[in-house]
This record gives structure tokens, sequence and C-alpha cells, in this order.
């Protein structure tokens, strides 16, 4: 069977393009007489059109671009508009060639035959498991309008959360780089000049001096490089262990056992857990496949075992809140209200009001982060380079003491 692209006019008289799989011409004619569809051209698609269609089935779309996507598509199928005209309506007006691209083959299959869910699995990297699960919960419902907007929500809140965290880390990490930057500069090219000077005073110099000339000294060696390779090395090392399972867990569990940094991280994990399952189990999806795709996208490798554990309690019968509370990762707070929603019957309202909380705990603690840290980074520095410019006048007033003598 091999795909073909067609050219039809419609009884309307407007002219119709897409894609079809056939044995051959005369079979695609006349599954575009089905559809009340005239050919006027039909042409196998080649090679260099197939490998362009594989590499718009790996696109990768960016959360912002999927999100406006989203509403969008919400807005339009709210208002009535049918679904293949919407993809049509959203292909022409984005600006990402590949995303079009996605869309306007969205539409085909659509077209084709597939539910809109089915169609969004044939592109895992531009619609994650989460996404295609609620759309086809939606169609399911009769409400996939809803599931859009729903979907646009939970993805606005967590693109929030994520620039929150992104904005406690950046400030600490590029100031923090700045000051090791500036007290390299001084040792590097600062220190060697007055290292000259103070060999001509033929006296023994203090402590804290001759330490920054023999630091110096070192940077400028062969020595450095060896140092600078074995901290790339170790980097390396690293990375490659935190690729394994084992690695992965054990570099998560350090995270969450960080001082300050801990409770943050904490915090995004549980806000994270609770909206994502709060947001399926709305949108319909059953609680199992819910916590297995929650289990999926946790963002933690210790939060993520611990849903999985929550997940065989659930399929053998018993409750959700139990097992999450045995992991001694959630708050008693977070496990006694995830019992009572699911002795009450509101589960869903219970994690959602959840993940408002930690939502405005997460605020409050970057906010009282970045207030905090900032004073404690400009201390840091002043400390630094003042210890440098200590140490580098303190041969010159002691010297000068002797001369007053």
């Amino acid at each position: 069977m091999a795909m073909f692209q067609y050219t039809a006019k419609g009884r309307d008289g407007k002219r119709q393009t897409g894609t079809l799989a056939a044995d051959n011409r005369q079979v695609v004619a006349q599954m575009l007489l089905t559809k009340g569809l005239i050919a006027e051209n039909v042409q196998e698609v080649s090679k260099s059109s197939k490998k362009v269609a594989a590499a718009t089935t790996n696109a990768r779309v960016k959360t912002i671009e999927l999100l406006i996507f989203t509403r969008q598509l919400s807005t339009i199928v709210s208002a009535g508009l049918p679904l293949l005209q919407g993809l049509d309506i959203l292909a022409e007006q984005t600006d990402n060639g590949s995303f079009c691209g996605v869309i306007t083959q969205l539409g085909q299959d659509v077209e084709g035959g597939l539910s809109f869910s089915e169609a969004l699995r044939k592109y895992p990297r531009a619609f994650p498991d989460l996404y295609v699960s609620m759309v086809r919960a939606g169609e399911a419902g009769g409400d996939l309008d809803g599931v859009l907007l729903q979907l646009a929500d939970y993805m606005e809140s967590m693109e929030d959360l994520k620039r929150r965290i992104k904005s406690a880390m950046t400030y600490p990490v590029v100031a923090f780089s700045m000051i090791l930057l500036i007290a390299a500069g001084l040792i590097y090219w600062v220190v060697p000049q007055f290292a000259e000077i103070f060999a001509s005073f033929g006296r023994d110099l203090p402590a804290p001096t001759q330490i920054l000339i023999d630091a110096s000294k070192g940077m400028r060696s062969w020595k450095m490089l060896v140092v600078i390779g074995a901290v790339i090395g170790l980097i390396i090392a690293v990375k490659i262990y935190a690729k394994t399972p084992g690695g992965r867990y054990t570099m998560d569990a350090l995270k969450l056992r960080m001082p300050v940094f801990g409770s943050l991280i904490r915090k995004v994990s549980i806000s994270r857990f609770t909206r994502t399952l709060s947001t399926l189990t709305r949108s319909g999806v059953a609680i199992l496949q819910a916590l297995e795709i929650v289990e999926r996208t946790a963002g933690n490798e210790v939060f993520a075992r611990a849903v999985k554990l929550a997940g065989d309690s659930v399929r053998s019968g018993d409750t959700l809140a139990d097992p999450l509370a045995r992991s001694e990762q959630f708050p008693a707070m977070v496990t006694r209200m995830i019992a009572v929603g699911e002795k009450t019957g509101a589960l869903e309202q219970m994690l959602s009001k959840i993940s408002d909380f930690y939502d405005s705990e997460v605020k409050a603690t970057v906010d009282s982060l970045t207030s905090l840290i900032e004073p404690i980074l400009i201390l840091m520095m002043g400390l630094v380079v003042g210890s440098i410019v200590v140490a580098l006048f303190m041969p010159i007033l002691q010297l000068s003491s002797l001369v007053s003598q």
C-alpha cells in the first residue's frame, strides 16, 4: 500500500487537497467519490516526501506554542465550528513551520477516518501522553472543548510554575558564577603583578598573602589543566550516572535533601502531582491510567516511585492515601485530604485544593528566597573581593609600619 497526494473538487466547486493510503490511483478516486469529491490529480508520494512526513512525526513543539494551539482550538470547537475547519485555521496562522506541518497532518488524519486522539498519538514528541489521554476522554464524554480548556489551564499553570522555579534558580547561579569569575580574574592577572613587587622586599610574607600567591602560581601552571580536566571528567561521570535508573533516583533524592532548595523542589513535586491527577480525573480518565501518566510526568524519580507504589495499591483494591503516606514523601495534610476525598467521592476537588495551596506556597517560597539570596550573595562577593584585597595589601602595610619605626 502506498501514499497518494490528491487534488479533488467538491460539489460546491471548491478544491481540496490531502493524502490517502491506497493500493493504486483508481482506489483513491473511488474513495474520494464516496466522500462526494471528484479526483482531478492523484500522485504517489515520493520517498523524499515520506522523509518529510517522518520528520514531521518527530517534530518537537514548544510548550507555549502547544498552549496557544490548545486554547484557540478550544475556543473554535466551543463556537460550533467543525474540528477539521479549526485545524485548517490554526495551521494557516501558525508561524512554526514544523508545527504547521503537524497540524496539517492532524487534519488529514482526521479526514482520513481517525479520531482526534488517535491522530494526536502519532506525534508523541508534540503531544504527550497526558494530552492524548485527556482528549480521548473528552471525545468519549462528548466534551472535547471543555477538556481542551482544562488542558490549556493546566499547561498554563505548569508553565507559570516552571517560570517561578527558573527565576528562583537563575539569579543565584549567575551571581555565584560572577563571584567565581571575579575572584579567578584577580588571582590570575592582578596577584602576579603584586608578587613581583613583594619579591623585592626580601621578607617573609604574611600567610594569607603567601596562600594567594601560591594559588595564583597554581592557576598559571600545567597543574591547573589537570584540575580542570578532573572537574570536567567528574561532571561527565555524574551526568552519565544520573541517566541510569539508580543514578536518577539517587540524584533526585539528593535534590530533596538540599538546604533551602530541597523544600522548594518538594513543594513543586507535590503541586505537579496533585494538579496533574486532578486534571486527569476531572476529564474522565480512569484513576489507574491517570496514575500511570502522573508517574511518567512526575519530574522527580523519588515521587515517581511513590506514585507507582500507590498505583499498585489501587490496582489491588486498596486506597490511594495509605501508600502515599507510607512513602514519607507527602506531608500528613496531603495524605489526609486525599483520604477524605476518597471517602466522600470528592477526590478531584481535594486534589485541586491541595494543588492551589502548594502553588501559593511555591510562590511565597520563591519570593522569600529571592529577597534572602540577594543580600547573601552581595555579602559573599564583598567578603571574597575584600579578602583578596586585604591579603594583597598586608605586606605593604607591614613595610610601611617598619619604615615609620
